[in-house]
């Protein structure tokens, strides 16, 4: 990563006030920040916290993070709102209008909203009049399968991929684990207002062929890397029970050589990006 690279910065609001259904947002924080972690380009991100959120903490946030990207997790009301909590750590109802009034005031670094609580598609239509995407809810969303969508998409986040194919990513995730809520999460973009709409002159040179044949090729080179980052991972493994000197001497080589062709698919699948933005 070039020192001019710019960082992102992700901001996770949690919210699991009494007299609500426990939910596992200990388990999505921590898969959220491994993915991130594990991710080839991890160095690009910061993750900021904020736990049992009250609707001046949401406010306070934003303003000492200003992040790219705001992920929520807790419990939604459909009409009636997200649910916060209140000063005496008990339900705080905060309504569409509110939230979107409040992204609207930072909408030139925001870039996505990821409201991962039942039914907060009502919200995810206000927000994205003002932010480039938003990503919601239809109907409620079972804890086990939120929390893989959330991994899945912050995967392909720290893979470098646009918000638009984390989704499809976390989407796919859900697929794999063999749940059935896939179609939950719903998408919302502006046009007017997604980066992704934006031409730039490498774009507007791509012809429809080219750009498809550019996408095919960038996923090919995504699923060879994540071959070769399991190698690695598969022998690192190996490395650390092995008590041959001769064998480690080989598996350190193996591992070498393989880190050696990530670095190179990384410098191709970013030359690809860069094209297709």
């Amino acid at each position: 990563m070039s020192d001019n690279t710019p960082v992102k910065k992700i901001l996770i609001l949690a919210a699991n006030p009494r007299q609500t259904s426990r939910l596992r947002l200990d388990e999505e924080v921590r898969n959220i920040q491994e993915a991130i972690r594990l991710a080839k380009k991890r160095d690009r991100f910061i993750i900021e916290q904020r736990w049992a959120v009250r609707p001046k903490d949401v406010q306070q946030a934003m303003l000492d993070v200003e992040p790219q990207i705001v992920h929520f997790s807790g419990h939604g009301a459909g009409d009636e709102g997200l649910v916060l909590e209140d000063l005496t750590g008990n339900p705080k109802l905060v309504d569409a209008q509110a939230l979107a009034g409040l992204f609207r005031l930072f909408q030139e670094k925001l870039e996505c909203v990821i409201l991962n609580a039942c039914y907060s598609e009502v919200q995810a239509e206000a927000i994205v009049q003002h932010i480039g995407c938003v990503i919601g809810t239809n109907q409620a969303i079972g804890d086990k399968a939120a929390i893989t969508f959330a991994e899945g998409f912050y995967r392909a986040i720290g893979a470098g991929s646009s918000v638009e194919r984390a989704y499809e990513f976390g989407r796919n995730a859900i697929q794999l684990e063999g749940f059935s809520e896939e179609t939950t999460l719903v998408i919302k973009k502006n046009p007017n207002l997604s980066s992704s709409s934006k031409p730039s002159p490498t774009r507007v040179g791509l012809t429809d062929g080219q750009r498809r044949r550019a996408e095919e090729r960038l996923k090919a080179l995504e699923q060879e890397w994540n071959l070769r980052n399991e190698k690695i991972k598969r022998l690192g493994a190996a490395l650390a029970i092995e008590v041959s000197e001769a064998v480690k001497f080989q598996l350190e080589q193996q591992i070498q050589t393989e880190k050696s062709h990530l670095e190179h698919l990384e410098e191709e699948i970013s030359k690809i990006e860069h094209e297709l933005q």
